[in-house]
């Protein structure tokens, strides 16, 4: 019998898992805090484990290297492909000169050798050996025995912070990256003797990120246990939570033998698959609560949420998560991968075909390189935000490929590499040791992070104080100055009276709150190979080389806080617009007064901008390395009701044609977009001489071409439009509305 269950039930459901109120989570508090740094990595990847490109350790090398081919030299890595199976030997490597000691180079062997002709068919484990017998590995095994160890291995051979991670095809959604990262890279690693052969034996394991692949994983149909067909023998996993007592429930497929929720299909398979999502939550937040993370990814790439199949994530969906695991469920992937794509982010009008209905990505397209729901301002990220949760913005690569190029070109019409566009800098507060997987899945947690695409800025010091009359005063120098000597050693402040991102600032009625920003614009070159104008701003004047891009201005942005919504309620559960509901076919949006209440923060506004044509900024030389720094302040005077404030900032000034409108807003990213070309709107002009290479001086031949002209799309589209987005600062205002989520 196929059960439906009914949106009055799902909320009823969600709110008995999380009681009247949502649990706050354990987070860091303004003062007393381990030293740290800002350290930038990426946790969303593919490799040949999945449906990636190259090996496993291709990757590592390209994305932790400092060199002159891949100079990408990011700080941490997690190494994260689909989750369900797949048939390829991603331990393998290319060529010798990615050959170690203990997994040489194999003549004859690569990276796309299946499973089957590298390690041979009996050697697959789970039902009918394999998936179904056909050459597959479930992908709880390819962890288990296979990735971690060339990950741990990795991690010791060239002494880098990496781990295991997982892109989850989600039940009742799409996906999300996630992992568990208990027994990953023990201490034990830091005196091991690595083998001078073939061969490695980890002295940890991924064994409990396995299991939640086994156990909860959508494209995991497999009820072996984790054992040899027909065998007791193995892992014997048991996927109930004694937590839980839905964890067993009949109506979301618990099968006796597989010890696990095998999501039932038919009518309401969206709404079962959501609930199976909540239970591995409690899983991880039961058994994992301090090591484990569950991010959606270009989460509004699938459209809305849809009730009977496994697309899309609504606001009350992000809401559930985060009520039943706030320390796990802490943040989504709103600035998606794939920024070279022919449709940046690969978000598409009509790219969903649901029930028969073509449905857009919501907000049809990306904006600025970042999905609606937080470029949005008083959009979904504002709506959680105005509610006082911990809900932080991430920005990942979702390397797969160069689309029309090969890995090792610059170019690239489908993907960058982690590191080479986008970033995110998280704080890890690891004091005198090593990076570590539990500092920095610590800091994640904590929100205080921030990301950037192009480089666009490489520093950034975002400082909140209270200020009080007479005793107490504190001028905008004095906070000015914190921020500088943070921003100049990479850290943040630890400072009684102040906070900064993912922090809570106890504010008395009345009090100012002074805010400062610094940050560092990097001169010279970044990464990319282009080297001749960038064509948007060509359209207003500006004569500025792609790898030589300028922070035009920096925004404040500041919303309300007004409390959790309560599950059931009229303003917890709403979908984005659909449709041209929200995009309109010339590409403009109808703006926030066709989206529901439910999934936006009217309060929320730009409340200060500074750079060109705006509030000026200071530039300060640093006293550690001489590097110049851009530092700005504002006053937010007697505050009497919760709030936060975060930024955001541009290479862009406001009203460029196509690309920012006359506040400094992004538009729709359909007009740089090559899968419809008849929307292309920007020419790209520029003739040059060097057409391959690190720095290419005219329009690449790759560009979408129409009646012979060029337009800007593909990765040109990427380098010419950069963003950076910080998470929040909270203020807390006694005898206002309590900000809940955040200590």
């Amino acid at each position: 019998m196929t059960h439906t269950l009914t949106k009055s039930q799902i909320a009823l459901a969600a709110l008995a898992a999380i009681g009247a109120a949502a649990v706050a989570p354990t987070l860091a508090t303004a003062a007393g805090k381990t030293p740290g740094k800002y350290v930038a990595g990426d946790f969303h990847n593919h490799t040949t484990c999945s449906d990636g490109a190259i090996s496993m350790q291709k990757l590592v090398k390209k994305v932790t290297d400092k060199t002159t081919d891949s100079p990408w030299g990011l700080d941490w890595f997690v190494q994260a492909g689909h989750g369900g199976n797949g048939n390829r030997n991603c331990t393998l490597v290319e060529d010798a000169s990615l050959s170690t000691p203990a997994y040489p180079y194999v003549a004859g062997q690569g990276p796309t050798t299946t499973w089957s002709n590298s390690i041979g068919a009996a050697n697959l484990k789970g039902n009918g050996g394999g998936v179904g017998g056909n050459g597959n590995m479930w992908r709880w095994q390819s962890l288990q025995e296979y990735q971690y160890p060339v990950v741990e291995y990795l991690a010791a051979y060239k002494n880098l912070p990496l781990f295991l991670g997982l892109e989850s095809v989600v039940a009742g959604h799409e996906h999300s990256s996630m992992s568990v990262i208990t027994g990953q890279v023990p201490a034990s690693l830091d005196n091991a003797s690595l083998p001078a052969g073939p061969g490695y034996t980890a002295l940890g394991n991924a064994a409990a990120l396995a299991q939640w692949s086994y156990c909860f994983d959508r494209g995991d149909t497999d009820t072996s246990r984790g054992n040899v067909t027909g065998s007791s023998v193995g892992n014997n996993w048991d996927c109930s939570n004694p937590a839980s007592a839905d964890s067993t429930a009949s109506t979301l497929g618990w099968s006796a033998t597989g010890r696990k929720l095998v999501q039932p299909g038919g009518s309401g398979t969206g709404n079962k698959g959501h609930l199976k999502t909540l239970e591995a939550l409690k899983w991880m937040a039961n058994f994992h609560g301090q090591g484990s993370y569950y991010v959606p990814a270009h989460l509004e790439r699938a459209g809305p949420f849809n009730p009977d199949g496994n697309n899309g994530f609504n606001i009350e969906h992000l809401r559930n998560f985060n009520n039943v695991a706030p320390n796990v469920a802490f943040g989504f992937e709103s600035q998606p991968g794939h920024g070279a794509s022919s449709n940046r982010g690969e978000y598409q009008v009509k790219r969903n075909n649901i029930g028969g209905v073509l449905t857009d990505s919501a907000g049809g397209t990306t904006f600025g390189g970042t999905g609606v729901y937080a470029a949005q301002v008083g959009g979904v990220w504002d709506a959680l935000l105005g509610e006082g949760r911990n809900w932080w913005f991430f920005a990942s690569s979702d390397w797969h490929n160069r689309g029309q190029f090969g890995p090792d070109d610059r170019r690239s019409t489908q993907d960058f590499y982690p590191g080479e566009y986008q970033r995110t800098h998280v704080m890890v507060r690891n004091g005198a040791d090593k990076l570590r997987p539990q500092t920095i899945v610590d800091g994640l947690r904590t929100g205080n992070a921030w990301s950037a695409s192009g480089q666009l800025i490489d520093r950034l010091a975002f400082v909140a104080c209270t200020s009080y009359a007479g005793v107490g005063a504190r001028t905008n120098a004095s906070v000015e100055a914190l921020a500088v000597a943070a921003a100049t050693n990479g850290t943040d402040i630890d400072k009684a009276g102040c906070a900064t991102m993912g922090e809570k600032l106890a504010a008395r009625p009345g009090a100012d709150i002074v805010v400062a920003i610094v940050v560092r614009d990097p001169d010279g070159a970044n990464f990319s190979p282009y080297t001749f104008p960038n064509p948007s701003l060509a359209q207003v004047g500006i004569n500025q080389a792609l790898n030589k891009p300028v922070l035009d201005h920096v925004d404040v942005i500041r919303g309300l806080v007004t409390g959790y919504k309560t599950p059931g309620a009229a303003d917890y559960a709403g979908e984005w617009p659909r449709n041209t509901a929200w995009l309109k076919a010339d590409g403009t949006t109808t703006g926030l007064s066709s989206v529901p209440a439910a999934a936006k923060n009217l309060s929320a506004a730009i409340v200060k901008t500074f750079g060109n044509g705006s509030t000026a900024w200071t530039t300060v030389q640093s006293g550690v390395d001489n590097t110049t720094f851009l530092k700005m302040s504002l006053r937010i005077p007697a505050v009497q009701a919760s709030q936060y404030l975060r930024l955001r900032g541009s290479n862009l000034p406001a009203a460029v044609p196509f690309e920012t409108d006359a506040g400094g807003n992004p538009l729709s990213d359909i007009y740089t977009n090559a899968g419809d070309t008849t929307m292309l709107r920007i020419p790209c002009n520029t003739v040059g001489t060097v057409l391959t290479g690190d720095a290419i001086n005219g329009c690449p031949a790759h560009l979408a071409t129409v009646a012979g002209q060029k337009y800007v799309s593909y990765d040109v589209a990427a380098w010419s439009d950069l963003w950076f987005y910080s998470n929040p600062i909270y203020v807390e205002v006694a005898n206002s509305v309590a900000v809940a989520g955040v200590k």
